[in-house]
């Protein structure tokens, strides 16, 4: 047994969201991504003598939303307290933020693991506003400032010390930003900081129901790099433990490049942030009224979407995970079955031809040129036997890609690709083929079996693809017999 197998990785994680509201939390100043450096900031982002912070409803909603999707508790009475502390890119001194009454608490996340499922306990989501961006990399000689990101909302989600491996955070931050995504709250992209996760980590002897000293990664920018940070980080404390050293609480960062963390600084205790209620923020309540509109605007999720495909629809389990795990993929796949009921048809076609061009074209259904309609169309025109799949996957997909407002029947008729399902035209072609190789009929007839494939394509060639796969098959076997 590894000296790694004693021990058990215990790890919490603490994920800021950025949420998708056009304004700030506390003022109208625009909240999008990028922009020149200090262009989306005014007096009251900066904190300026005089100015009053106003609360954003629409973040109040989201993180109402996004509590109610994890299953948590919604607290009622609310209030924002001042955090304390001095950094360059916090320009009032404090950073506004729910400590006393996060706006949820409880719940869970579920994620699938090969074990089976399991429940990640949220300890909290609170709403709190973001800082600016420190830029170390524009002046040789200063720290440049940018506050366009300061006051933009956030939700920060806190989990429970459940999770137990670099594959389980990794399952639970993909099913975080699913949902996140599914919710239209955040857009999840941790490349742009949208979607940031701070882990701690710790290490006990299994067995062992104490905490270990805990060590914080920060500012993880990838799903990846929280499994890579957890897994080099998780042995490192081992290693300590086993050469006989002790483990001090420290706060460290990730190096990318070669999967390793490093000591930022050293906490012996937490840091006194002073805590108070804002005074220049009044307290808000959250409302049965508010509760039941924020209810109604949760969509179906992706896990009731499975449920659904499955058990409705007939989809195999993973056809019907691939096709739920993006929000608008699935909103597609369900406007092409208002036209047809060949379900499982249609979820090769997303599995197929659909997702081979998201893959080749950047992944956004939204960039898709043909309509559900007339995916549906084509598999009409299979179902009735007109064209093959193989045919209209491929030639006639092809040109609906550069021509997509055609109509797929009349497009076949133009491009000569309607089947020939005339029991006489096919027998006909099979008479000739099989008149052009009597030595390969008579192997056939001695038990190799296998020519039948051979059979099929050189009617397929005589018949310039046009005639019935399947009728070709059926009346082959009544010659051949």
């Amino acid at each position: 047994m590894s000296i790694y197998d004693k021990y058990q990785v215990v790890v919490g994680l603490e994920v800021h969201a950025q949420l998708l509201t056009n304004s700030k939390l506390f003022c109208g100043d625009s909240a999008a991504f990028g922009g020149e450096p200090n262009t989306h900031i005014s007096p009251i982002t900066l904190g300026h003598p005089g100015t009053l912070p106003k609360l954003n409803k629409k973040a109040i909603s989201f993180a109402i939303k996004i509590g109610l999707a994890c299953n948590c508790s919604i607290t009622r009475y609310n209030f924002f307290a001042r955090k304390n502390y001095f950094y360059p890119d916090l320009p009032k001194g404090y950073q506004l933020s729910q400590h006393t009454t996060p706006i949820c608490t409880g719940g869970y996340v579920t994620i699938r693991m090969p074990e089976g499922n399991k429940n990640v306990r949220l300890n909290r989501i609170h709403l709190e506003e973001d800082a600016g961006k420190s830029l170390h990399d524009v002046d040789p000689r200063n720290t440049c400032v940018d506050y366009n990101r300061a006051g933009v909302p956030l939700v920060e989600i806190v989990t429970e010390p459940d999770i137990h491996s670099g594959e389980e955070a990794y399952a639970y931050l993909t099913e975080l930003r699913k949902l996140l995504r599914y919710l239209e709250i955040c857009d999840g992209n941790m490349e742009e900081g949208s979607m940031r996760c701070d882990a701690n980590i710790s290490v006990r002897l299994k067995g062992d129901t104490q905490l270990g000293t805990k060590i914080e990664v920060k500012n993880l920018n990838s799903i990846r790099n929280v499994k890579r940070a957890i897994e080099y980080e998780s042995k490192r404390l081992i290693d300590l433990l086993e050469n006989g050293e002790d483990i001090v609480q420290q706060t460290r960062s990730f190096d990318a490049n070669n999967g390793t963390t490093f000591a930022l600084r050293t906490k012996e205790d937490a840091n006194d942030y002073r805590y108070f209620a804002d005074p220049d923020l009044a307290p808000f309540v959250v409302t049965e009224e508010m509760m039941s509109e924020v209810k109604a605007t949760i969509p179906l999720l992706s896990e009731q979407r499975v449920a659904q495909y499955v058990q409705e629809l007939q989809l195999p389990e993973y056809d019907a995970r691939v096709i739920s795990d993006e929000k608008e993929l699935a909103i597609y796949f369900e406007q092409i079955i208002e036209h047809t009921t060949n379900y499982k048809a249609a979820a090769n076609w997303m599995l197929g031809p659909v997702k081979s061009w998201l893959n080749e074209n950047g992944g956004n259904i939204g960039l898709f040129p043909i309509q559900p309609i007339t995916i549906a169309a084509l598999i009409t025109l299979i179902d009735s036997n007109k064209v093959n799949f193989s045919v209209a996957s491929t030639r006639l997909f092809t040109a609906l890609l550069k021509e997509p407002g055609q109509d797929p029947l009349q497009l076949a008729s133009s491009m000569n690709l309607i089947q020939d399902s005339d029991e006489d035209n096919v027998a006909a072609w099979i008479e000739e083929v099989l008149n052009k190789m009597p030595d390969k009929v008579a192997e056939y007839r001695k038990g190799k079996k296998g020519l039948i494939g051979l059979f099929v394509g050189e009617v397929k060639k005589v018949s310039k693809g046009k005639a019935d796969p399947r009728l070709t098959n059926d009346i082959l076997l009544k010659k051949l017999q």
